[in-house]
């Protein structure tokens, strides 16, 4: 991993997802941590994923914390919200930052949500997640492909994010509805979902289901979702999932296999319209409630 002193004190707290107790958010009793990455360096239409953190922790100040459907407040678990990774502008030197970040956190036995952020911060996640779980599978919820070799001669571009997580770990890619006629070499008919074939067949994502297996990191492209349910991102593609359908696929995914850790990407908030921003933050409430909530059960408490 790359090499790069990293200090936490343990007494450090900030409830600021959720807008949490300090008692709920200290570093040292904290399950979760919490990663902002502010990076926008690669994007290639609209800017302004680098503000997605600071709103979707503004934005969770205002939830509920108790999750109806599993039944649980996933804030006792301890969630701690990190200070915002002070990103290089080089795509390839962000992620050897954001590598070593995330591996300091997760030798803390933390497990690491990254908040971004543009696409590319993945990378350097599941660099230092394939560090500590050798037998990861990424699962990507996205409206794209990212399997360009390089783009606009960067091989760390947005566009190409997992072509370099290809490269580390099997992928499964659910959502996909863009591409370019050079990913085709690179996709697997029997590991992706396309939004048309889900649209068309509700039942053919349980092809994705059926062969997940082991430890699984997710990555989750905000634009999966349709531009009607969450326009506030900088690539918007038409034709994509709504709010239930994700929720009840990740639902499946964390009961079929253990889920390890997860980010939320592409943010681009809108002044003028937050409800974007409540989504992602609690897109990540009822996740971490639904992976929480498993462990509980396995460990035999209500």
């Amino acid at each position: 991993m790359p090499k790069q002193v990293v200090k936490i004190d343990p007494e450090y707290s900030n409830g600021a997802y959720g807008g949490l107790d300090k008692n709920f958010a200290r570093f040292a009793s904290s399950r979760v941590a919490l990663l902002p990455i502010p990076y926008d360096g690669t994007s290639t239409w609209q800017k302004g994923a680098q503000l997605g953190p600071a709103a979707l922790l503004t934005a969770s100040a205002n939830m509920e914390l108790y999750d109806i459907e599993t039944s649980s407040e996933v804030y006792r678990q301890g969630l701690v919200t990190l200070p915002p990774v002070n990103c290089p502008r080089d795509p390839a030197e962000m992620v050897k930052v954001v590598a070593s970040m995330a591996s300091h956190l997760l030798r803390d036995k933390k497990f690491v949500i990254g908040l971004g952020g543009e696409h590319s911060i993945s990378v350097g996640l599941v660099q230092a997640y394939k560090h500590y779980h050798p037998g990861l599978t990424v699962l990507q919820l996205d409206a794209h492909s990212d399997l360009r070799p390089i783009y606009e001669q960067s091989p760390y571009n947005h566009a190409c994010v997992m072509a370099r997580i290809r490269e580390l770990c099997p992928i499964f890619q659910v959502g996909i509805r863009s591409m370019d006629s050079v990913e085709l070499p690179f996709i697997d008919d029997q590991r992706v979902l396309y939004a048309h074939e889900w649209h068309r067949n509700p039942a053919s994502v349980e092809k994705i289901i059926a062969a997940l297996s082991g430890e699984i990191y997710i990555t989750i492209d905000l634009d999966v979702f349709d531009p009607a349910v969450f326009p506030s991102t900088g690539t918007p593609e038409p034709g994509g999932l709504d709010w239930y359908a994700v929720n009840q696929f990740l639902k499946a995914v964390v009961a079929q296999a253990k889920v390890v850790g997860f980010d939320v990407v592409e943010l681009r908030p809108n002044p003028h319209d937050r409800a974007p921003d409540f989504l992602a933050a609690k897109l990540v409430y009822r996740l971490l409630s639904m992976i929480f909530a498993k462990e509980d059960q396995g460990d035999g408490k209500k």
